[in-house]
């Protein structure tokens, strides 16, 4: 039985929202694939995800210099201990579906943060001599993505900082196998139904491989 982290970052649900209704078919088609298997959602606008804040900071150095957990002041001890719950949860996990928009060609902030609070020497990868080694090898990962123009290919490509980062993200983890579905075009109004249905046709395909 493997484990699957659901995880979803837009403020809508999947009737107002591409990439969920993309993503809600994928894990439906999934989990029909995979009964035995576990998909834990991770709605990244209800989760507590705590940012880099100054608590965090002071409260993992002070840990760092010897300090026991219980020196910690309260709000250190309640983002440190939530962080790593965060990011426990992240190792013991098989595989990984994120499902967002493009927001000014990159990720919704709740997504970046969760990114940072999974970021985690020691948890997701190590430092050596050699350099940076991730720990994560021989789990999967796949990234819906919806997005008003064509960014994947083409003229824009270059510009498309979500699906590119959160890849960088996670081969720096170890997790070689990262799979797209892009799902472009919405904002063309003559095109956004075709393109749904596409993307949707296109998910529950993958989710039988993956």
């Amino acid at each position: 039985m493997a484990t699957v982290l659901y995880i979803t970052a837009h403020p809508l649900d999947h009737e107002a929202s591409y990439s969920l209704a993309v993503g809600k078919a994928f894990i439906e088609a999934y989990s029909a694939e995979n009964p035995a298997d576990e998909v834990v959602h991770l709605d990244l606008y209800k989760e507590n995800i705590p940012p880099f804040d100054a608590d965090v900071l002071r409260g993992w150095e002070k840990l760092r210099s010897g300090s026991a957990f219980d020196q910690l002041s309260d709000g250190e001890k309640s983002k440190v201990k939530r962080l790593e719950e965060v990011v426990d949860q992240f190792v013991t996990a098989d595989k990984y579906v994120y499902v967002s928009p493009m927001w000014n060609f990159s990720l919704p902030p709740v997504l970046k943060a969760y990114t940072d609070a999974t970021s985690i020497p020691g948890k997701t990868f190590k430092y050596t001599k050699g350099g940076p080694v991730g720990l994560l090898p021989g789990k999967k990962a796949l990234h819906i993505q919806a997005s008003g123009s064509v960014y994947s290919t083409g003229p824009f490509a270059q510009l498309e900082m979500g699906y590119s980062y959160l890849t960088k993200v996670l081969r720096f983890y170890g997790v070689e196998s990262v799979e797209a579905i892009f799902v472009e075009g919405t904002a063309l109004s003559d095109q956004a139904v075709s393109v749904k249905e596409k993307a949707i046709a296109h998910a529950r395909e993958a989710a039988k491989r993956f």
